[in-house]
């Protein structure tokens, strides 16, 4: 893919994001407040999955674990 065919495909992706978000109908001091807030919410979101998804996610196959039959810590630490 050469540089001018990408510059293309992104300027295609933005003329998408502007059409299904429908800010295209807005100023262009509309456009920056609304983008700043949209992409600091997905900046906010990123971080907080990526920080706290794998702790849940830990909790949960613990849990579940115990339920479905998995040997407590205890126990496997006896087996040693």
């Amino acid at each position: 893919m050469t540089f001018k065919s990408f510059r293309e495909y992104l300027a295609w992706l933005y003329y998408q994001y502007l059409l299904i978000t429908g800010i295209y109908v807005l100023e262009p001091w509309e456009k920056s407040i609304f983008n700043s807030i949209f992409f600091s919410c997905v900046g906010m979101v990123g971080y907080t999955s990526y920080v706290f998804v794998p702790v849940h996610v830990r909790l949960a196959l613990e849990f579940f674990s115990g339920i479905f039959g998995g040997q407590p810590e205890s126990a496997m630490a006896l087996m040693k």
